[in-house]
């Protein structure tokens, strides 16, 4: 725990930055920030509250994509890691691999995940392996293969699933030799 005011600030404004100027109640006490330090805080403005033990930086600015951040802040276990990733068609606009907007945001959680799903989220559970994840600042997406191989197992369009195969073969994000033996290890597809 840091020592000094300082620390402290230096700390949680380092925890911001790498998640969009986000942070969790544990996060700022783990910095060094109680609950009256978080209340001082959020009466000056300094914070925001954006949640139940959800916050941020006030003078930071707002981040690319911060709905997603917010959904993996809120997808932590009680080790403080972050569950979510956005998957299925909400990682193929992520990775520009598809022109439609899925209406709701897709994420694949543990499949002992217990939460319940936030408004306007879909939750599929699915164990993920680290091959199947790439990291983005302040949230974690599946990867364009594997994101493939999710929409290709739901419901999106036979049109709108070939033009993404055929948008991630040109672009070079996805390999033929791959996503071939993928699609063979991959029951049902």
């Amino acid at each position: 725990m840091p020592r000094s005011t300082r620390e402290a600030a230096r700390s949680l404004r380092t925890t911001a930055q790498e998640q969009g100027g986000y942070f969790t109640a544990k996060q700022a006490r783990r910095s060094g920030y109680d609950y009256p330090h978080l209340d001082y805080h959020l009466a000056t403005e300094a914070f925001e509250r954006v949640g139940h033990g959800l916050y941020r930086l006030a003078d930071m600015a707002r981040p690319e994509n911060e709905d997603l951040i917010r959904l993996s802040l809120w997808s932590r276990n009680r080790a403080d890691e972050p569950q979510a990733v956005v998957s299925h068609e909400s990682a193929l606009v992520l990775h520009d691999l598809t022109e439609l907007l899925p209406n709701q945001v897709h994420l694949t959680v543990p499949p002992g995940f217990r939460k319940e799903s936030p408004p306007g989220c879909v939750l599929h559970r699915s164990a993920l392996s680290e091959g199947d994840v790439e990291e983005r600042i302040g949230f974690r997406t599946t990867t364009p293969l594997r994101s493939l191989l999710d929409v290709a197992a739901g419901t999106t369009s036979q049109e709108q699933l070939e033009k993404a195969v055929q948008d991630a073969l040109d672009r070079g994000i996805v390999r033929r030799s791959k996503l071939a033996a993928a699609i063979g290890r991959t029951p049902g597809l």
